[in-house]
């Protein structure tokens, strides 16, 4: 059986556009639509001086480097035909508050970020450093925090189900 596709052009750029709205009310809340997906709130701990309705806008950035991995993986292993039957992330980040609370000098987003990824796989754990390089070079969420000037570390544990 033939397939028969279109050739794509990467010598012009291929951009698409997504938008999102985003509502405060005054508060440390802020609901956030998605379009066609159900509303999420964002808000701080109650500690500093929020309801407690949805994770921390930060904590929002580590779980999106988590699913960006995971969706540039999938995509990457598919291209390479690397079999793996799931991952399972870990991620934490340090902050020094003082930048949010204005001390200049003191960076306000990230100092380091730390992700474990144990993925299931009985492909060779060299395959598995080709699709990690791959994955790593093309996750745009990871690129934006490495690019910040974040130190990102990232350890990708295989997990033989034998």
């Amino acid at each position: 059986m033939s397939n028969v596709v279109n050739r794509i052009d990467f010598s012009n750029p291929i951009v698409r556009k997504k938008i999102i709205t985003a509502s405060n009310d005054g508060s440390m809340a802020s609901r956030i639509n998605f379009g066609d997906f159900s509303d999420f709130i964002f808000d701080e701990p109650s500690q500093h001086g929020g309801s407690d309705l949805g994770p921390t806008p930060l904590t929002g950035v580590l779980a999106s480097l988590c699913a960006c991995e995971a969706v540039t993986f999938n995509r990457t292993a598919k291209e390479y035909e690397f079999k793996y039957d799931g991952i399972e992330f870990s991620a934490a980040f340090t902050i020094d508050i003082r930048g949010r609370s204005g001390l200049r000098g003191v960076v306000p987003h990230f100092q380091t970020v730390k992700v474990e990824a144990e993925i299931t796989t009985e492909e060779e754990i060299s395959f598995l450093e080709k699709v990690v390089d791959e994955t790593e070079a093309r996750c745009p969420v990871y690129n934006l925090i490495k690019d910040a000037g974040v130190k990102i570390e990232t350890v990708w544990v295989r997990r033989s189900q034998n």
